[in-house]
């Protein structure tokens, strides 16, 4: 299910106070990185697409997501990621201890070459 950008603002809205600053600020670093992309509302969360899903981000009662959907990448990044807890596709870290925009770019655009590569096989 697609939605406009509309109602990712809508969602954003209606997560808590501590939460919705930084993800935010990770929408906006995730938007320059990928401006091509399209944002959506995907599974209940807010997503990018290009060439496919590319990254989508949640918050959630102790920490926000991104969920890079992409476990080769995080297999591969796992150096950059100490400190911060993981799943096999996704990074959770603290409202108060945000991913940094450089580390947020390098994913994007990993992703981005990832989706390049799968489209044009």
């Amino acid at each position: 299910m697609s939605h406009s950008t509309n109602d990712v603002d809508a969602h954003l809205a209606s997560v808590p106070d501590k939460a919705r600053a930084t993800l935010e600020k990770l929408r906006s670093t995730i938007r320059a990185a990928a401006p091509g992309a399209e944002e959506v509302i995907s599974y209940r969360v807010p997503t990018f697409k290009l060439r496919g899903p590319l990254v989508a981000f949640s918050a959630h009662d102790n920490h926000c997501s991104l969920h890079l959907m992409s476990p080769p990448l995080m297999a591969a990044i796992k150096d950059d990621l100490r400190g911060y807890d993981t799943t096999k596709a996704t990074i959770h870290f603290m409202p108060a201890r945000p991913l940094p925009a450089a580390l947020v770019k390098k994913l994007v655009e990993a992703r981005i070459a990832e989706n390049e590569a799968r489209v044009t096989k």
